[in-house]
């Protein structure tokens, strides 16, 4: 029988040392994402010209995460965390606009709206939050799969909600990019962090933004990475900012993005399908066994797979070489294309013990 090709991708690429079910916080980066990290610091210790790092590697990610967001590169921005790019969304709203997001939203997504204390924030269930989009409502901030318990959001109905509205809307894909099939175009604005499902260095971050979101933005980060002309904006003001949604790049960790390049393309390679069939059908296969020992999941089809009460035996798991999480007072795994059968049934037999 011939190896499927993920297989054969994930066997040349990841070697983890310990049964890894914790993609939600911190993904295994792949080692062809490594040696391009070592590759520009050796090239920087060497004092080569090469060591400075590279806009076109900066690009090529920019466009690797295009082309999996299904938009073009010139609606991506990037950075380095997904709160900077949440902070230029924040900063468009007048004074007094209300935010609508689900009570338990990660932090990064209502934060930059919340500190700036002259807008309204309104939080309700996820499960209402579609209803809960009234005439009044200038953005609905919240995340297509829930950091605390991988509740996947209902995003036709959200998205037609705030049409109806006339509300824009921010998803943070942070926890689903890289394993659920993400269409960026569909949302005014979408921030994802890089460093989990889509196995990128930390100091990788996404900003999409349509093209009829775009004027709303204000620059924040007006700096000569940001121009139309980069090498020849480095001194005075910059003459023009870039004409697409690069106009909203912030200066970013060269290191980081060469990885990036390597660890979209491979996600690429392996194609949306095999990622969506391998990460939730491991999911599955765990809730069905929590089920057989007692244990009763958070029901749905992600990826990530939280079970309310049991965080508790995170330390237990670790001890036996089980990376999971514990998240507001959840046990939380998470899988993804480095995962096996073998992971599932190894966490249940700690369980079961």
């Amino acid at each position: 029988m011939q190896t499927p090709a993920i297989d054969q991708v994930t066997a040349a690429e990841f070697a983890p040392e310990t049964t890894y079910l914790n993609t939600s916080s911190c993904g295994i980066l792949p080692r062809r994402t490594v040696q391009a990290v070592k590759a520009l610091a050796e090239d920087n210790a060497a004092g080569r010209p090469a060591g400075a790092g590279s806009f076109e590697a900066v690009d090529a990610a920019r466009s690797g995460f295009a082309r999996l967001a299904g938009v073009g590169p010139d609606r991506v921005a990037v950075g380095g965390s997904v709160a900077a790019h949440v902070g230029i969304v924040a900063a468009s709203l007048p004074s007094g606009a209300e935010v609508l997001a689900p009570e338990g939203e990660f932090s990064s997504v209502v934060s930059p709206f919340a500190v700036r204390g002259d807008l309204k924030m309104r939080y309700v269930p996820l499960d209402e939050l579609a209803d809960a989009v009234r005439p009044g409502t200038a953005i609905v901030a919240f995340s297509s799969v829930q950091s605390a318990d991988g509740r996947i959001a209902d995003l036709d109905a959200v998205r037609a909600s705030a049409a109806a509205h006339g509300a824009r809307t921010l998803l943070d894909a942070s926890q689903s990019a890289g394993w659920l099939p993400l269409d960026a175009g569909a949302w005014d604005y979408t921030v994802t962090g890089g460093f989990k499902f889509l196995l990128c260095p930390r100091g990788t971050s996404f900003l999409t933004v349509t093209e009829e979101a775009q004027p709303a933005l204000p620059s924040l980060y007006a700096g000569w990475v940001a121009a139309e002309d980069r090498w020849n904006s480095t001194y005075g003001p910059v003459g023009q900012l870039a004409v697409d949604a690069r106009r909203f790049d912030a200066a970013v960790a060269f290191f980081a993005y060469h990885g990036a390049e390597q660890s979209l393309g491979l996600l690429h390679e392996i194609g949306a399908d095999a990622l969506y069939a391998r990460a939730t059908g491991l999911a599955a296969r765990f809730r069905e066994g929590l089920a057989s020992i007692g244990h009763e999941a958070v029901p749905g089809g992600s990826a990530v797979v939280a079970v309310p009460g049991l965080g508790d035996r995170e330390p237990e798991l670790a001890a036996a070489g089980v990376m999971i999480s514990a998240r507001a007072g959840n046990l939380r795994a998470s899988f993804h294309l480095y995962n096996t059968e073998a992971d599932v049934d190894r966490a249940l037999d700690v369980l079961s013990g």
